[in-house]
């Protein structure tokens, strides 16, 4: 079927298309009108809501892209769904003990995620875990005592020590994992001292390495962790002070995005080795920390690519409980509570950068530009190369005008031609690469070294947002994040593009894509349309992005949008956070704005003594000067 000459298209294709049902975990779908919608299950049925709603909501509330939007209920549900799949898996198995799910703060340390994971988690005991003192003080004062557990990673010194052990008085559970030997004469110092007994846990290096990006993150060289060695002599040194019933805990960690489930199968049984042997000595173990490591399926494949997995949340839950029990029942021990910090699986879905594109290069096709016979013999070669390619002389084609391409070029840094004649050569050799490129996508098997050339021709959409500042991982690690346009999917996107960013970097960009296939190199986008904007998202940005976010050109945090959906469909905007003027970020490198106001205030009115400008126009300088300090550091309309 066809409407208007073009092939018909409706959003099932574009789901297809960009894999949103694969991905989405139900959460993201398409609507009829061709808009994303965020999905959200109700007793009475599941509710959708329209993200252009959203974002017309945050525009008839004044505010600008770029924008994090936070749905609350996805934080909600991903605590509610790993709790229950554990009790499910527990309840099915026999399993004597229980779960206890610990959120590490380093994930995602803003204030309303972390209060609105102590709320909503209260009910299922769900607790935080602290790597720092700073993180310490955020969750004594968010989780109630008697609530969640709070585990303490990292380096503790004796303030750390101190004030974890004070607030056990309080009726916080909070337990010091020994993750180096230097830690626990501290503990042991600060315990006599204040005198309270400590709960300990011991982190323990496993063997067991991992697949995927984190694999460094696993194994004996893995950077925290006790060796069997300094195990050996921890258990001696709390036997001689007579505190073995403080080792209550044991821990390891495995990383962040453990795609295969083999790799979580084998570093279960390892510790349960450990957890054995630990509890023979006589330590009064009760508690088995298994760490992160649930993965998020960014690429919806289901696979053990490092940016999937290839396991359900179900199966992650159940390999666990049994590798547990078949582990220790022979052993007669009995089965602990099972603790996981499960950072990037709970904050993931919850987040979704909004941005507008500014503008586009593209790389159009069009009438061959015609080649005078006065121009330079390299540009009517050029021309015949064009005038000559046909199906069956590709790659001769090809590598003829990458040679007439390049010594033009170097012509023109001799001097030899002019800039008219470069550009008139660049333009043809364009035309060359768009005629190869169209050859080769209709021939059953592409010439070696031409299978690319589509991609280099992509236009470049530019987005009003920082690559630094709001996805830092897909610059550093070159994460892969789902990205789509938000509207128009009853529309076919028939342009390939990549993301630049506005950092003026050849680094701010996005040029990897998830597709059924693998990556790819392109997002298919729509065209512009004049005067009317066009909104892409990046989803599943909950984990890491903010924390990790720098000041990169002085782009500022963005604004922030929380909202909740309603049963009726209806959603409420919760939180509402204006992101960094161009004043705060310029404080944040320790610039004052009232003293370069003042600067730049008397260099005007030496312009006016110099009667270089009026006085009102020296005001309007001023004016212009102090409302950009206010001003916000990406883009405004």
């Amino acid at each position: 079927m066809k409407t208007n000459g073009a092939p018909h298209w409706t959003p099932a294709d574009s789901a297809e298309l960009y894999g949103i049902r694969n991905w989405g975990a139900g959460y993201f779908d398409l609507a009829e009108d061709g808009a994303v919608t965020v999905n959200v299950q109700f007793p009475e049925g599941r509710v959708g809501v329209s993200i252009p709603q959203i974002i017309e909501g945050m525009r008839s509330r004044g505010m600008q892209m770029p924008v994090l939007l936070r749905i609350e209920n996805i934080l909600d549900a991903q605590i509610t769904v790993l709790n229950e799949s554990f009790t499910r898996a527990i309840s099915t198995l026999g399993y004597r003990g229980s779960f206890r799910g610990v959120f590490p703060i380093k994930v995602n340390q803003q204030c309303q995620v972390i209060e609105e994971i102590a709320r909503f988690g209260s009910s299922y005991g769900h607790g935080l875990e602290a790597g720092s003192k700073a993180e310490l003080l955020i969750a004594l004062a968010t989780l109630q005592p008697g609530s969640g557990h709070i585990v303490c990673n990292g380096y503790k010194d004796e303030e750390f020590v101190s004030l974890g052990l004070q607030a056990l008085r309080l009726g916080y559970r909070v337990t010091f994992v020994i993750e180096t030997p230097t830690e626990l004469p501290i503990i042991l110092e600060a315990s006599k001292r204040l005198g309270i007994a400590p709960i300990l846990g011991l982190r323990v290096k496993l063997a067991s390495k991992v697949s995927g990006a984190w694999s460094e993150s696993s194994g004996d060289r893995s950077i925290f962790g006790l060796t069997t060695s300094q195990i050996v002599q921890t258990l001696d040194l709390l036997r001689s002070h007579n505190m073995l019933d403080c080792l209550q805990l044991l821990h390891y960690h495995l990383g962040s995005q453990i795609p295969n489930i083999r790799d979580i199968r084998s570093g279960v049984l390892e510790a349960c080795r450990y957890y054995v042997d630990l509890v023979r000595e006589g330590a009064a173990l009760g508690y088995l920390d298994l760490g992160g490591g649930l993965a998020v399926d960014y690429d919806g494949s289901q696979t053990n690519y490092e940016y999937s997995k290839n396991y359900s949340l179900d199966e992650y839950c159940t390999d666990i409980v049994e590798t547990i029990m078949t582990t220790l029942d022979p052993e007669g021990i009995e089965h602990p509570v099972i603790v996981t910090e499960s950072g990037r699986a709970t904050v993931a879905y919850s987040s979704v950068l909004l941005f507008n594109i500014l503008d586009v290069t593209s790389f159009e096709g069009g009438d061959p530009p015609a080649v005078d016979s006065s121009e330079h013999e390299l540009l009517r070669n050029l021309a015949d190369v064009l005038s000559g390619i046909g199906s069956k002389n590709l790659q001769e084609c090809f590598n003829d005008a990458v040679f007439y391409r390049d010594e033009i070029r170097e012509l023109f840094k001799r001097g030899q031609i002019r800039l008219r004649s470069l550009s008139l050569s660049e333009r043809l050799f364009i035309e060359i690469v768009r005629v190869i490129a169209r050859e080769t996508a209709s021939s059953r098997r592409a010439p070696p070294g031409l299978d690319g050339l589509e991609d280099s021709l992509a236009d470049i959409y530019y987005g009003n947002f920082s690559v630094f500042q709001s996805l830092p991982d897909v610059w550093a690690i070159e994460q892969v994040f789902p990205v789509m346009p938000v509207h128009r999917h009853n529309e076919k996107p028939v342009r390939q593009a990549i993301i630049a960013d506005i950092t003026c970097d050849s680094d701010g960009k996005i040029d990897r894509f998830i597709d059924p296939r693998g990556l790819r190199k392109t997002l298919p986008v729509h065209p512009l349309r004049e005067n009317e904007p066009y909104y892409l998202g990046v989803f599943l940005v909950g984990a890491y992005q903010e924390t990790l976010g720098d000041l990169h050109n002085l782009m500022g945090d963005t604004n922030v949008v929380s909202i909740r959906i309603n049963a009726d469909g209806s959603f409420d905007f919760i939180r509402e956070m204006d992101g960094d003027s161009i004043a705060d970020v310029l404080s944040y490198v320790e610039y004052q704005p009232q003293q370069l106001l003042e600067q730049f205030r008397r260099t005007a009115e030496g312009a006016v003594r110099a009667g270089r400008i009026s006085p009102q126009e020296r005001q309007a300088m001023l004016a212009s000067f102090d409302a950009s300090l206010r001003g916000y550091t990406y883009f405004e309309e």
